[in-house]
């Protein structure tokens, strides 16, 4: 298969994966490995195309956080709703400037650590989807800083690869008093500065080793992720309200279960 198919094949993953709790990157770098595509631009691909799929959420709120834009002056409300994502995304920012190295390098390289963590996290979900506490907090916009602030930390257990920066955020929002929609949607939000952060980062990293073919391959992937990740969001968020969790915590553990049996039998 060409550098094409597989960038179509991992822009579909991706859009597919990013807003649902199972780790877009734990697939992204299972899918990498199977296939047996090579190390360094394909680990860069799968970070450089979760933008893409970001993209999508801006798409559909476009008018939520247009009217949030042009409020800031002026609407209390918009400006803290502004700093609640702020506040939320402070931690990555640091711990994922600090550790960005051991996280490509070191973490990215380890299956087997994907799918155990696939698994944990699918159990923790299965946990979470029958007992959390009582839910405060019903709107994503008006998210206590606090509560952002706890999100935020528990969100950069997701620089593991497989434990999922959307399950992370809702599970941390559940727990601190979120309703499941809530924090799904504020998951949604705080993916924004989060993968923009992440992307140019990572582009300011490798943007001497990329070369045309390969912008190519990662723009396509991007467009992929993009439309894939749109169709996602647009019902999610009612997925979850009616559903719950559970079907994504099974999900998680059969995929890590399967993850390890081929790993065993390579």
């Amino acid at each position: 298969m060409s550098d094409w198919g597989y960038a179509v094949i991992l822009g579909v993953i991706e859009g597919l994966t990013e807003f649902i709790p199972v780790s877009s990157t734990g697939h992204l770098l299972l899918a990498k490995t199977f296939m047996g595509l090579p190390d360094g631009f394909w680990d860069t691909f799968a970070v450089l195309i979760q933008l893409g799929a970001i993209l999508g959420v801006v798409a559909l709120y476009f008018h939520r956080l247009w009217n949030v834009l042009i409020g800031l002056p002026t609407d209390p409300a918009a400006r803290r709703f502004a700093i609640s994502v702020l506040v939320a995304f402070a931690p990555a920012v640091v711990i994922g400037f600090a550790l960005h190295d051991i996280i490509k390098q070191v973490l990215f390289e380890s299956p087997r650590l994907i799918c155990w963590s696939l698994i944990i996290g699918g159990a923790i979900l299965l946990v979470i989807d029958r007992w959390s506490p009582a839910p405060r907090h019903h709107d994503a916009m008006k998210t206590p800083l606090v509560t952002a602030f706890g999100v935020g930390l528990v969100q950069c257990l997701a620089m593991i690869p497989g434990v999922s920066r959307s399950g992370a955020t809702i599970v941390g929002g559940v727990m601190m008093g979120m309703d499941k929609r809530a924090a799904t949607e504020f998951s949604f939000f705080l993916a924004i500065p989060t993968m923009v952060g992440a992307f140019a980062y990572d582009f300011y990293k490798n943007r001497g080793s990329i070369d045309l073919h390969q912008g190519e391959v990662i723009a396509l992937g991007f467009a992929v992720s993009f439309v894939s990740g749109l169709i996602v969001v647009r019902y999610m968020l009612d997925f979850v309200q009616k559903r719950g969790l559970g079907a994504f915590g099974w999900w998680r553990i059969a995929v890590g279960a399967a993850g390890l049996i081929a790993l065993a039998l390579r």
